[in-house]
Order: structure tokens, then sequence, then C-alpha cells
């Protein structure tokens, strides 16, 4: 069932909530009083004039452990702007809700209510780099209404995309890092507030989400639940919970929707899901249920890396476009399945048991397409590597306009989601379209990337990609903490940059990834020795990691390293789905070029224009169909 009808416009809900708004300052609502603004803590309280039509909230997540806890959205395209409602199970003195660039308490922007003991004020604000809060000279929040219900305290209001105020955080997309906290005791000015000594804590979601209806499923859709057995949740804070599952002998069919399944209880808990497909190469996989960190498990869990579908907490199901299928089962498919659970336990609960899961709808109707996924990025090798006590360090990985002449169809593909991924050191990934040298389209970006939290993500816009277009994904890396080189591998200490790409027509390219050339490298090598006195033995007969852990590590040769993988030679991997590289030359290959790059678009509080959204297109977001 669709939330929002097509036919009714942001503009007719604007009319209706302003009509509502028209004499309203500040809401009092029951017993709790919350002005318009926290700039004069006298201003006289009035009442709405009328009830307030309901705003659809489709977006939801739990933010603490307990779910005591949560936050709804809805998002406007056509105003740029982020409608926000807050539950509260029991409210005390006030509620903290705020952004920051990776989840500090520092530097944050807030929207906080707050009372004296006596009245209660709702206000803009931000917090310094102690966590002092400070009401913002800008009011940017701003407050539709509050209500009292058995199941807590609401407060909606809504804040624009960008404000301009260098004091507000900038909702884009990608992953945004919500804060929050609760305050047990009045305060008599939102200056004596202080972050680091009140409850608080940390969610992820992603804010700004398509706004396309989904696609409704076919009447002969099966359902096939991968879930956890009856898990007993360890009372540990994290854990990664493993378990294979075999499949029924099946003809090819095509997966067009999943969704998770989430045991009642555990939503604040079951942080993200995975489920893979075994490789089809490996005939028999154990039976396994227990940790997927275990050194006894199976080593034939290691072949099971195939991703078919991945939830994040506050992520909603995932559809296929009309066209298109993931395939499941059929010819060269495995009967295993891997599910991964990431439990997130702070609060160390026992005796939780759990049976959560994805539940994939698939047809034996096959559509037009079969869909694909395609990875981007770099190879799995220590050749690229990131120097320690960095900031902002930068890997580029390259699927070249060779391989994709080579191998994408003449009509090319379209890449319709994508799973952005990295280890601990990713701070972000930004994946390009270039054509004629020519940046022309984002593909997918995250500036405030983590990696606990990834997610398949569907583009509001599909990207086609055609013969002779260069796709190039740029990962960040913050290695401030770390006193030795983080070397590129699987390991979570090292690093990976990926894209997972999902697309149709599936293509026989499965991966389209580059690193540096090898000799290049060694030269790097060669030459920082002889710089820094050759007091330290750097040759090619020792392993590459050993190498970069061998220097002796500076502004110098961390610059020099830059250059080097801005300006060598690469080595393509443009492989088939075989594992085997396409016919041609792939190594020592020049890097593309790109002459030309594209601008940041501009906000409305910069002089730029709404979004523009087509005729028959709702403005606001749409619910699951």
């Amino acid at each position: 069932m669709r939330i929002l009808s097509k036919n009714l416009r942001l503009q007719d809900i604007t009319v209706m909530y302003f009509t509502a708004l028209a004499t309203l300052v500040i809401i009092l609502v029951a017993s709790y009083q919350a002005p318009a603004t926290a700039m004069n803590p006298s201003d006289p309280l009035t009442k709405p004039s009328g009830p307030i039509p309901p705003l659809p909230m489709p977006f939801r997540v739990p933010l603490d452990p307990r779910g005591e806890l949560q936050l709804a959205w809805n998002i406007s395209y056509a105003t740029q702007e982020v409608y926000l409602e807050l539950r509260v199970a029991e409210l005390k003195h006030g509620v903290v809700l705020g952004m920051s660039d990776r989840g500090e308490l520092t530097n944050a922007d807030l929207a906080v209510l707050w009372d004296d003991g006596t009245k209660s004020y709702f206000g803009d604000a931000w917090s310094d780099s102690e966590g002092h809060v400070t009401l913002d000279k800008q009011q940017h929040y701003q407050l539709i209404e509050t209500r009292q219900t058995p199941e807590g305290f609401y407060l909606l209001f809504k804040r624009p995309f960008s404000t301009c105020d260098p004091k507000d955080y900038l909702i884009e997309e990608g992953t945004v890092h919500i804060i929050y906290g609760l305050l047990d005791r009045p305060i008599t000015s939102l200056e004596q507030l202080n972050l680091s000594r009140i409850q608080t804590g940390l969610q992820r979601v992603l804010m700004l989400r398509p706004d396309t209806p989904s696609p409704s499923l076919p009447p002969d859709v099966q359902i096939l639940e991968v879930l956890a057995p009856n898990v007993i949740i360890p009372s540990q804070e994290t854990t990664y919970w493993c378990f294979v599952q075999q499949l029924p002998n099946l003809p090819k069919n095509h997966i067009v929707m999943y969704e998770s399944v989430i045991t009642a209880g555990n939503e604040a808990i079951v942080h993200h899901m995975e489920v893979f497909e075994c490789s089809p190469e490996i005939q028999d996989v154990p039976q396994y249920s227990g940790s997927c960190d275990d050194k006894m498990k199976p080593g034939k869990l290691n072949y099971c890396r195939h991703v078919l579908a991945a939830w994040a907490m506050g992520a909603e199901a995932f559809y296929y476009p009309p066209d298109a299928g993931l395939p499941l089962g059929g010819p060269g498919s495995s009967r295993f399945l891997r599910l991964e659970v990431h439990y997130h336990n702070p609060l160390l609960l026992s005796g939780r048991r759990d049976s959560s899961g994805i539940r994939l709808f698939y047809t034996p109707s096959l559509r037009h397409y079969d869909a694909g996924i395609m990875e981007l990025g770099l190879v799995y090798t220590p050749v690229m590597a990131v120097p320690p006590r960095q900031h902002s360090f930068h890997l580029t990985g390259y699927c070249t306009s060779k391989c994709t002449q080579t191998a994408l169809p003449p009509g090319g593909i379209h890449i319709f989601a994508s799973q952005l991924h990295t280890h601990l050191a990713g701070r972000g990934v930004r994946t390009t379209l270039v054509r004629g040298g020519r940046e022309v389209e984002v593909v997918q970006q995250d500036q405030h990337f983590s990696t606990h939290y990834q997610t398949i993500r569907i583009l509001r816009k599909m990207v086609n990609v055609l013969p002779g277009d260069v796709l190039i994904t740029k990962c960040t890396y913050d290695t401030e903490d770390r006193n030795q080189p983080t070397v590129g591998g699987f390991g979570i200490m090292e690093e990976m940059c990926v894209n997972y790409i999902h697309y149709y027509p599936r293509t026989q390219l499965e991966l389209c990834k580059s690193h540096v050339d090898t000799e290049y490298l060694q030269k790097y090598f060669s030459f920082i020795n002889r710089f820094q006195g050759g007091d330290q033995c750097v040759c090619a007969e020792m392993s590459v990691t050993k190498q970069y852990s061998k220097l002796r590590w500076d502004s110098f040769s961390g610059e020099v390293l830059d250059s080097l993988y801005n300006t060598a030679p690469i080595s393509m991997h443009c492989n088939q789905s075989t594992a085997r590289l396409f016919p041609g030359e792939w190594d020592k290959q020049p890097l593309p070029v790109v002459t030309s790059f594209l601008q940041r678009p501009r906000y409305p509080c910069e002089g730029g224009g709404h979004s523009i959204t087509r005729p028959d297109e709702p403005n606001l977001a749409l619910g699951p169909a």
C-alpha cells in the first residue's frame, strides 16, 4: 500500500500545515511546553488553532539499544528539507538529537528540547570542541508539533538539507551519524549543558533515500527465508554470527525483492545482516552455526563471498528494477548460502534468543534481464598502502575504458544500486563515471562512510555505463592513530576500497579493478631508501608488506607515495566470472586522463534552485509499496 498518494503534492501538505500553524509560535501539548524559538525564554505560549494533519514517516530506526528512542523521517527533494519525528518512551527533562562528522559529541549540530523546572524550550544549538552547548544565533530547526501519547512523547520538526550556517551539518547522500542524549534534570540555561556529562549514544542512518515508488511484485512470487536458528545472542558487545543453509534443487529463478526479518524485541540489537552465495565449485559446505571469528569454523565458509542480499539497521526492503532479477538456482549456482548477522549488544544483555535474517522473494517467471554484481575499486593486494599518521589519504581504483570497451555490450549496462566497502580506516568512498575525459555523473558517494554501516544502496537515478567509459573509485582513509603503514588485504586492520555495483544486463565482467604497477613501486622503495641514507634495507627479495614496514615514514615519504599512485602506470584486473582475465594486455596501463570535473550543486541558501521533479512525481518520499 502506498503511504502517500501521487496526486498529493508537497504544496498541498504545506498549505495544510501552515494553515494550522498560522498562529503557532510555540506549541503546548498536554503538560509539555515547547517554544518555537529558544532565543527568549519569556516568550508567551500559544496553542495551535486546530488539529495538525498527519505527515507520513516512511523511514524509521531505533536509536538506543533498548529501543526507547526512535527516529522517523521523511524527505522533500522539491524544497530540500527533511522532516524528523523523535519518539521518547519516557521523557524526563529534555532530549538532544544531533549530527556530526563521525558521531562525535564535539562540533555537532543539535536540536535540543529542555526545561528549567517550570517551562520547556526548543532550539537549534551546537557543541564546541569540548562538548559545551551553545544556542545557535540562526534557528534552522523549525518546530512543528509536540504530543504526548501512551507510547511516549513525540517531537516533530524540520530543517533544510543545507543552511549555509557554518555551525550546521550538511545533510547529503550517504551515511549520517546521529547522536542523541537524554536530560535527567532541569537546566536554567542551555549553556549549562555539556554533552560529555549526560547519557548519550550514536546511531548511523541513510537519511536521504530515493523518492520513487517501489515496483509491484509478480503474482507467482515465492518466499525463501534465510534465518538464524534460534541463536542465543552472546552477552558481549560485538558478535558476528555465521549460519550455513542448504537450498533444495531449484531451477533458475529471479530474486525480485528482499527484506529483513527481525525477531521481536531484538530490533535495537540486530545491527546488520548479509546473505552470501557460496562458490559453485565447492560441492559441499558443512553445516555450521556459530561465531564467524571462531578459528574452528569450517574453512569452506571462506568460499561463501558472493553477496546476494545486505541489510543494515534502518534500511527498507530492497526491490529490483521491473526488468531485472538476480538469478537464484539453475546451472552455475550454488546450493549453499551463508547468513552473517552482526549483533551489537553494548548493554551485554544475556539470554536473548534470535531468529533474525533475510526474506528473499523470487519468481520462476524470469524477467527480461539477469542482474549482476561487479566489483570496482582496488585489487586486494598489499602493493596499495596508506602511510601511518595520515588525517586524509586517498587511494584510487580504476575501471578503464579499455576494459569496458572489451567487456560491455553495445548498449552498456545500467547501475541501479551499489554497496561501498572499506575496513576500519575508511572515511569516504566516491565512484564517478568519466566519458571522453569528462566527469559526467557521480555513481555513488559517501563522505561520512563507516565500515560499521554497510548496506546496498538503491540509486536515486540509474547510471548508464557505455563501452569506452571509465569508472573511478576513490577512497579516503584516516590513519592518525596508527604508527605502521596499512596495506591492502582481507584482514580488518588491512584495507580495501571497493564498490560492489548492482546492474543489468549481466555480463561476463565480474571484476574491474586496478593496482599500481609493481615495478614502479619497487623504484619508489629504492628511491626512498637512498634518500633516507640507505640505513634501512628495502630490497625486492622482501615481501611488499615488509618493505613498507621497513621505511622510515615522514611527510616526504608519504607525499612521494601519493605522487606515485597518482602518476604511475597501473595493472588492470579486467576479470571474467571464471576469474580469468579478458584477452588483452593489462599490465603497465596508463592512468585514465580526466580533464573536466563535476561541480558541487548549489543549495537554495547559496542561491541555487530547488530540485526539479516530474509533474507526475510526489514531492515527499514514498513508503514501501
